[in-house]
């Protein structure tokens, strides 16, 4: 039999690929929300160009949103509406990540890779072991 598939008897594992990515993405979101409450004193001393001086109380709530998001992730609820909070949360680090690179968790590189990987959630739902039900 004649197959373009390298391994073609891997190809099983396919929604574990989904898995493993919505996984990475969910630790990478935990990882800068404990960064930023880590950091937070730095960030209400920095000042920023929209914003101005962080108040404590953003900072938190800006943390216990990406900790939130990155949770739901890793556990696989609702993968797709997080998802498009994570590509939200990821742009806004492309876009600043130049002009703050101090300030921002990750690096833009790293910022960019995180919104395609949401992006590819967002199309691919949650993978195995997701609580999400496909439609």
């Amino acid at each position: 039999m004649f197959t373009l598939s390298l391994f073609p008897g891997l190809l099983y594992l396919a929604p574990l690929a989904t898995t493993l990515v919505r996984v990475a993405a969910g630790c990478t979101l935990l990882y800068m929300a404990y960064r930023y409450m880590v950091e937070r004193d730095d960030l209400e001393r920095a000042k920023f160009w929209p914003v101005g001086h962080i108040p404590e109380w953003l900072t938190i709530l800006g943390s216990a949103i990406l900790f939130i998001s990155g949770l739901m992730l890793v556990i696989g609820l609702y993968t797709q509406g997080v998802a498009i909070v994570g590509m939200l949360i990821a742009l806004k680090h492309v876009i600043f990540a130049r002009r703050y690179p101090k300030y921002m968790a990750i690096s833009g590189t790293a910022a960019a890779l995180l919104f395609v990987i949401c992006f590819s959630l967002l199309l691919s739902g949650a993978g195995a072991w997701g609580v999400d039900l496909p439609l």
